[in-house]
């Protein structure tokens, strides 16, 4: 994983202090809350119903065992005693002190974190897929791409009061596992049929308020000018990116209204013009940057096979474990949602005990998957069933990957000022009951999101079920959408028609399964069934 240069650790450092001084300059009654919100929200603090919520950045997932520590610490000491992992791969801490926050940067600067542009008009986190460098099926490694950009992005002078925030995903793979093309920039590596590595562009997509899928703007980009063309697509977006309304403030509109094609037109001239000054990093620099994601070392002589002879285990090894590339390896996801428990939480206990399994199994390393679990990477076959055994006793041995349980879910009304209701006791209660029916063995693979507001924290948009909860005359109510992905089959959910209060939502994903169980063929998952049938068995089923 990539390591701090003095650069990098000057620039945390230096924020730390800047930080430190402007929270105290608010403590002191120096400047007011108008004042002091831009700067604090480019440091990733929010205020939220209850208190402050802080938000720490995880380039594109990738954690050591001591960043990991570090972030069950800052739990214990700052927090109540546990965060929240969010579908950004970040980590968020929602019982903050603003006479604390600039101790807590300065704990993350120790271990090479920070919070820096998780929030406000500028390019957030860089995501990617969670399985990078490990997955059977990428074509390289896109962490050291992300990485780049990162670098480029950081306190980048024309993109740091953008016109609306902006978000970047980057996969090397065929199948999406960050919803890329639901991103303001989707960049997909790809190989040419020259058989040279570039980048496709994709760029305009998001969910939110008017949820859009990212045309592809450009097939092929050559890897010695991607920050080039990542940098013409935001100078267009800055040059014409609406100001005067921020719900049309984001790309995705720029990009629907100017057209695919006047914006892509726009973006090669100005493309054309940056090459021309020379703007693109030295490829030297990619190379750099990519010696830190080399592969660790695998040890070729261990077993491919498993004793797969307790049930209990060959269900998590079937549900929780993703093919690696090397033989005698899987990634093993763990899951951070418990029947009954909040969706992306894990305890100052549970942190530490991933911090020490990752240092004890997977080279040190693990990853925070945007669907709001926990993977280790690169886990020896054999040594599997000690891991599960561990994670079991923790309480983080669900088998649950993709299931109906395994639910995505934002905090909702619960902590956050902008929700109309509450996401945690939905999500809650639909594990519950699909668990102890044990309907959730019928159902196969099943991705259930839920929103507590219109800006789809919980990527409703893309669930196979979606839910979005809104207020209707002061009493929370419930949308259900169907039909949703975030995978390369990126599709938008539609919504079946009137709402449901909070146990009536519940009732309605049970019906709505009840028609997949009695329709599916062979094979089928609940999307393949939605999509041959349509939806009027649904609506008639939920609604006659």
């Amino acid at each position: 994983m990539y390591q701090y240069d003095q650069y990098d650790q000057a620039m945390v450092d230096a924020r730390v202090a800047e930080f430190r001084d402007q929270a105290q300059r608010r403590l002191d009654g120096k400047l007011t809350e108008d004042q002091f919100k831009p700067l604090r929200l480019m440091n990733g603090l929010y205020l939220q119903l209850h208190a402050y919520m802080l938000r720490v950045a995880i380039p594109y997932g990738t954690l050591s065992g001591a960043q990991m520590h570090a972030l069950a610490d800052i739990a214990d000491k700052y927090d109540r005693g546990y965060g929240h992992f969010t579908t950004r791969q970040n980590i968020q801490y929602n019982w903050i002190k603003l006479e604390e926050a600039a101790d807590i940067l300065a704990d993350l600067s120790k271990v090479e974190m920070h919070a820096i542009q998780t929030s406000g008009n500028c390019i957030r986190n860089i995501s990617s897929d969670h399985f990078a460098g490990a997955a059977a099926d990428e074509l390289v490694d896109p962490r050291p791409y992300a990485e780049l950009l990162r670098q480029w992005s950081s306190f980048h002078p024309e993109f740091s009061y953008l016109p609306r925030k902006f978000k970047i995903a980057v996969i090397a793979a065929e199948t999406d596992r960050a919803a890329m093309r639901l991103h303001d920039i989707g960049i997909q590596i790809v190989r040419n049929e020259e058989g040279e590595i570039g980048a496709a562009f994709y760029v305009g997509g998001g969910m939110g308020r008017t949820p859009m899928i990212a045309p592809l703007i450009r097939e092929f980009v050559p890897l010695d000018r991607l920050v080039t063309y990542a940098e013409a697509c935001l100078r267009v977006y800055n040059r014409h990116g609406r100001r005067d309304n921020k719900y049309k403030a984001r790309i995705k509109i720029l990009v629907h209204e100017m057209g695919a094609d006047e914006y892509r037109k726009q973006v090669e001239a100005k493309y054309e013009h940056l090459l021309d000054e020379g703007v693109e990093p030295p490829l030297a620099e990619l190379e750099r940057i990519r010696t830190f994601f080399e592969d660790p070392a695998f040890d070729n002589s261990v077993a491919t096979e498993l004793d797969r002879s307790d049930p209990d285990f060959a269900l998590w090894v079937d549900r929780n474990t993703v093919a690696h590339k090397h033989g005698g390896y899987v990634s093993a996801v763990i899951s951070l949602k418990p029947v009954g428990g909040i969706p992306g939480d894990a305890t100052a206990q549970q942190m530490h005990l991933m911090a020490d399994l990752a240092s004890e199994y997977s080279f040190d390393e693990c990853r925070v998957m945007h669907t709001q679990n926990i993977v280790l990477p690169h886990v020896r076959k054999a040594d599997l069933h000690a891991l599960w055994t561990k994670l079991a006793e923790a309480g983080l041995g669900e088998p649950n990957l993709d299931q109906v349980d395994d639910i995505i879910a934002c905090p909702g009304l619960d902590y956050c000022s902008l929700a109309n209701a509450r996401s945690i006791p939905i999500s809650q209660a639909i594990s519950e009951r699909f668990v102890a029916s044990g309907k959730r063995d019928r159902l196969g693979e099943l991705k259930v999101k839920i929103s507590g507001c219109i800006n789809a924290c919980g990527h409703h948009h893309a669930g196979h079920i979606g839910i979005l909860g809104v207020d209707k005359k002061g009493v929370e109510n419930y949308q259900l959408s169907l039909g949703g992905s975030e995978a390369e089959d990126t599709a938008l959910g539609k919504i079946t028609g009137r709402g449901f209060d909070a146990d009536g939502i519940v009732d309605a994903v049970d019906t709505v399964t009840d028609v997949y169980l009695d329709k599916r063929e062979d094979g089928e998952r609940f999307l393949d069934t939605y999509r041959r049938i349509g939806m009027t068995p649904f609506k008639e089923a939920l609604y006659d």
